[in-house]
């Protein structure tokens, strides 16, 4: 047995959060929300798939932010999205360098 793919991140979410969620990942991110199932809709959040990315945002009633877990994304265009977010007020914090990664 060996693990072959990682399916989908949950992310932890405030009560009541969702629009913004939307805002962020479709709006600005461009990934396309999907339909959570209707059983699971219930508990509220919001999923965002495109191919094989799948983010999926769950509310957590006692919500504490993480202060280090994250998501990292692979973007075409890192200068393009930097200035997008920036645009949205958005603050961009640079992170370490790495080699052969370019990051924020």
């Amino acid at each position: 047995m060996r693990v072959e793919a990682l399916h989908h991140v949950q992310i932890a979410l405030p009560p009541g959060q969702e629009e913004a969620a939307r805002r962020f990942y479709a709006g600005l991110l461009g990934i396309p929300e999907t339909a959570k199932p209707p059983h699971l809709a219930k508990r509220g959040g919001c999923w965002f798939e495109h191919g094989n990315l799948r983010v999926h945002l769950g509310v957590e009633a006692d919500f504490r932010p993480a202060r280090k877990a994250h998501p990292a994304f692979t973007v075409a265009d890192l200068g393009g999205l930097i200035r997008r977010l920036a645009s949205a007020g958005i603050e961009i914090i640079r992170d370490e360098p790495l080699a052969g990664y370019h990051r924020c």
